[in-house]
């Protein structure tokens, strides 16, 4: 399995592509991870066209139990960031 890539090395593909400097690219790469935080925080979600849609889901108050002791215990309700992967990056992957 190869290394995932850094946000510098993505900070750096995205400058090639854009053909702009790091400090551009960078400061794009943030703005939409922060927009994508806050929409998401907020109880909406995200469409990445070709990459797929992040969105939060709320999960129910349950039992769980300690691998250690193995007691249980009631875990309060909560909530999760999930992503689901857009068909075209799967196929692309699976080509």
């Amino acid at each position: 399995m190869a290394k995932p890539m850094t946000k510098t090395q993505l900070v750096a593909a995205l400058a090639e592509k854009m053909d702009a400097d790091k400090k551009t690219a960078g400061t794009a790469i943030d703005s939409i991870v922060e927009i994508i935080t806050s929409e998401v925080s907020g109880g909406g979600a995200v469409t990445l066209p070709g990459v797929g849609k992040i969105y939060c889901r709320e999960r129910p108050e349950r039992m769980v139990r300690n691998p250690a002791t193995g007691e249980q215990f009631k875990k309060e309700a909560d909530k999760q960031v999930k992503m689901t992967i857009a068909k075209a990056l799967k196929d692309s992957v699976n080509s």
